[in-house]
């Protein structure tokens, strides 16, 4: 069935109860009474309809690249975890290593893994990526554990100690846990390692930050730069819940003097 014969259909419908809702005052009891059962059936259907867009249409769309970038900005992206459904959502027992799509890898040396690591739908109606990532870790007997995310080529190119890296996260942990987050340039034999501590999280709350890092204070062979890497590390992350709702990158020129 065509568009405009459906609209036409639609129309006709619409028409009929606009009118039967105008001759309600005035109607026979016996007519208001089977139009009343025919609208209750109707009505059914209508709010499930209702509901279920209103649901949908106000999640975040997949595939979103959409978020805040500082003045200047030559380079943003958003990995595709955060951006679109996986095919593979999630992973128990995760050892060193492992992969979570293409762009994401968990490392740690705890010799039990007793962790969990999944990608959630975003929610809420301040969430701006329509995915997050959902690490559980019960029992942790190692000493490191961190969140490693590979940026792409693109990323590297002109790169120059003019520019600032920023990221920007937005997360949500079960109890308190310090978190550093740390920059990684390969530039010929040697690799640049920039950290910063990523403030506090109040437990049980999503707090959107950022960190920046300044490449005029790093040692860097601009014309040999091959790869870069961010790595998100977690302190003592033991019986803990830490939710990323939303990761996102971006580089800009440093504004001149």
């Amino acid at each position: 069935m065509g568009r405009i014969v459906q609209n036409l259909l639609f129309n006709r419908v619409l028409r009929r109860w606009r009118r039967a809702a105008h001759q309600a005052p005035r109607a026979k009891l016996s007519t208001l009474r089977e139009q009343r059962s025919k609208a209750r059936q109707l009505r059914v259907h209508i709010d499930r309809l209702l509901h279920v867009a209103d649901t949908r249409l106000s999640l975040p769309q997949i595939g979103s690249n959409t978020f805040p970038r500082p003045h200047g900005t030559d380079w943003g992206w958003r990995p595709d975890l955060w951006r679109g459904p996986l095919p593979v959502h999630g992973i128990a027992g995760v050892e060193s290593k492992t992969k979570l799509g293409d762009e994401i890898q968990l490392f740690h040396d705890c010799p039990l893994s007793e962790l969990t690591l999944r990608q959630i739908r975003n929610t809420r109606d301040s969430d701006l990526s329509p995915f997050g990532i959902r690490m559980d870790v019960f029992r942790f007997e190692g000493s490191f554990l961190s969140l490693v995310v590979e940026l792409p080529q693109h990323a590297t190119e002109g790169l120059s100690r003019d520019h600032l890296m920023r990221v920007d996260c937005s997360f949500e942990t079960e109890t308190p846990i310090e978190i550093y987050a740390r920059l990684n340039i390969k530039h010929g034999p040697n690799t640049e390692q920039m950290v910063r501590e990523i403030p506090p999280q109040p437990a049980g709350q999503v707090v959107s930050t950022h960190v920046e890092y300044d490449l005029a204070y790093a040692e860097l062979n601009e014309k040999r730069v091959e790869r870069m890497w961010f790595e998100l590390i977690f302190e003592s992350p033991d019986m803990n819940q830490v939710t990323v709702r939303d990761l996102t990158l971006s580089r800009s020129r440093r504004a001149g003097i």
